[in-house]
């Protein structure tokens, strides 16, 4: 078994999961015109939204065929982080519990994000010339 394989899967019904139910309740368009159009983003508040919401499903499946890890993760932690700045950071670090809706969430996917791209840790390769 490929030694990111569950993280992998974890990760992409995580993505899935955050994604598609807001595609049939109207969740998507409620957060662009909601909240993205009201703090600056408008009239672009829904097609960001999707946008995020498609490339979390892309980032989903890629992951799931193991096929442009690097993609799908730099990707996804860009959407992580801009969540961190416009929505989370506010809230302070705790999702449930001490707090709510904080950066730990967001936090703990950043870094098995990083693990799964970078599974051997930050190696500088040795090259031969």
């Amino acid at each position: 078994m490929n030694r990111t394989l569950l993280l992998r899967i974890a990760v992409a019904i995580i993505l899935l999961t955050h994604s598609v139910f807001g595609m049939f309740d109207n969740g998507i368009n409620d957060f662009g015109n909601l909240f993205l159009n009201q703090i600056g983003f408008a009239p672009f508040g829904v097609f960001l939204a999707w946008s995020i919401k498609l490339s979390h499903v892309a980032a989903a499946i890629l992951l799931i065929s193991n096929k442009y890890i690097k993609l799908a993760g730099f990707v996804t932690i860009f959407v992580l982080l801009m969540g961190i700045v416009l929505v989370h950071f506010k809230e302070g670090w705790f999702v449930v519990g001490g707090g709510r809706n904080g950066v730990e969430y967001n936090f703990l996917l950043i870094v098995v994000l990083l693990a799964i791209m970078y599974p051997d840790g930050f190696k500088k390769e040795n090259k031969v010339l």
